[in-house]
């Protein structure tokens, strides 16, 4: 038996009135609501959360006739609550859950004698419309058609093009500087000392995938303890890659460049400032990451600063090792989505459970761009209340446009792989939104992604009789020692 979202609509007797909506779970099989508010009928809420209505003696005489009533879930079933209200006059019941909001399922065939419609609400809305409104509220149910676009979405591909395309630049940036170091030999050492890239071989690709499996299942058993962890590592993460990109960015400022001693160690005074503010930035994340106002501005800044220096400091050094991780990541991504629901107790998927927070923990793990949804529907209220997009569905591809920029450095092929593998990316992303739209359903962007980012990146090479050397990557390596 299938639950549905709708709406529940609530409008206070002031002038104008006030009004909010609430999330409410329904089941269309036994109840149609209209689809908007011009057909609704509105009813007086009466709140008898006090009472389970498990007995008509629980309900004080004449006071539900003809309205909305609330009661609490528990100790009997929905039809029973249902039979009750409804022989005592109600013409709506609600049922307010202090846990989280779950599929409302019986047989059809016993609620044929029940016409008043029945809908599930969270306990906390029915004690805030009591801090909104008061006691007179009247209320409606419908259930709005979900849309078919979100413009958050066109928000969410500006954010990780951008990314993407910025990463793969900085890195080649710092290939071009490597590469005069090297031509240099008074820059060979303290170019060394300076570089902090991690180059990734074929064994370390493999052994990142097995990592990622593992981590992901421990936090399918083991997410209430776990998240915080997570949450912990991205603080640290992301406060070191503000400051890595915003240092990055005041070095090419000429002025402010004081400096104090400590230690026999030099240091700019503004870094220290600088490194105050990303510490500070995290700390307030950490402390206000459950905010959902604005929140997920701060999360979003960091996030993309994450990702721009994961980018920047991992290297692939070779297309090959670049087919491997992409491919493995692609298995990894397509079987924790579709495949996991065969094999879990639940039918669930393990990637979807992790990332909604597994048995409705409110925490939720903070390696995802978010933006508020920006058209309304009932997903909005209930759910879903952000478009979401994974840190891995920018970073896995932008390695491979990272690797992209610097080999049109090391070659000074004009950045054709660079852009081009940028352009396969956007086409990807839009593909991906295109499916899920059409599908109404979470897909794995990386689906889409890779596909579209190696076949263009092997058409380019290939062109350009340029594959071998693609595929081995240049003899120069970022880890020379004179």
């Amino acid at each position: 038996v299938a639950a549905d979202e709708g709406i529940l609509h609530a409008s206070g007797s002031g002038v104008p009135p006030v009004t909010k909506d609430y999330c409410i779970i329904y089941n269309s099989n036994w109840v149609s609501l209209p689809k908007t508010l011009d057909n609704a009928t509105f009813r007086t809420l009466e709140n008898l959360t006090s009472t389970v209505l498990c007995s008509a003696a629980e309900a004080p005489s004449g006071l539900m006739k003809d309205k909305a009533v609330v009661v609490m879930r528990g100790n009997c079933t929905f039809l029973e609550k249902a039979k009750i209200a409804q022989s005592l006059g109600a013409k709506m019941l609600l049922i307010a859950s202090k846990s989280r909001l779950s599929a409302i399922s019986d047989n059809k065939t016993d609620y044929e004698d029940v016409t008043l419609p029945i809908a599930l609400i969270r306990y906390n809305d029915i004690v805030d419309m009591q801090l909104v409104f008061g006691n007179e509220v009247n209320v409606t149910l419908y259930s709005p058609p979900l849309p078919e676009f979100d413009y958050s979405m066109v928000v969410i591909f500006l954010i990780a093009v951008f990314t993407v395309a910025l990463g793969g630049y900085w890195s080649g940036v710092a290939e071009l500087e490597n590469l005069k170091a090297v031509a240099s030999p008074g820059e060979r050492e303290t170019r060394w000392k300076k570089e902090e890239n991690v180059t990734f071989t074929p064994v370390t690709v493999i052994l990142f995938v097995v990592i990622c499996c593992v981590m992901l299942v421990l936090l399918y058993f083991f997410y209430k303890w776990l998240v915080y962890v997570i949450i912990s590592v991205f603080c640290l993460a992301s406060a070191m890659s503000l400051y890595n990109c915003l240092a990055a960015l005041i070095g090419e400022i000429p002025f402010g460049q004081c400096r104090i001693t400590c230690s026999n160690k030099t240091i700019e005074v503004r870094l220290i400032f600088l490194a105050i503010f990303c510490i500070a930035a995290a700390v307030v994340w950490a402390v206000f990451r459950n905010e959902d106002r604005w929140a997920w501005i701060l999360q979003d800044i960091l996030g993309v600063a994450f990702c721009l220096n994961f980018i920047k400091t991992l290297k692939m050094p070779n297309f090959k090792s670049c087919v491997i991780l992409l491919g493995l990541l692609l298995l990894y991504d397509v079987f924790f989505v579709f495949i996991t629901p065969f094999i879990t107790k639940n039918g669930a998927s393990i990637m979807v459970e992790v990332a909604a927070g597994p048995f409705g923990n409110s925490e939720k793990l903070p390696v995802v761009i978010r933006v508020p949804r920006l058209e309304h529907s009932a997903s909005t209220l209930c759910d879903l209340p952000f478009s979401l997009l994974g840190f891995g569905d920018i970073i896995v591809p932008g390695l491979l446009v990272a690797y992209c920029r610097r080999f049109d450095v090391q070659t000074r092929s004009s950045s054709v792989y660079y852009i081009s593998c940028t352009i396969a990316y956007a086409v990807g992303m839009v593909l991906t939104f295109v499916v899920l739209a059409l599908m109404k359903m979470g897909q794995p962007a990386l689906l889409y992604l890779v596909p579209c980012t190696l076949i263009t990146s092997s058409l380019i090479a290939w062109r350009r009789k340029e594959m071998k050397k693609f595929w081995k990557g240049s003899s120069y390596q970022v880890g020379w020692r004179p």
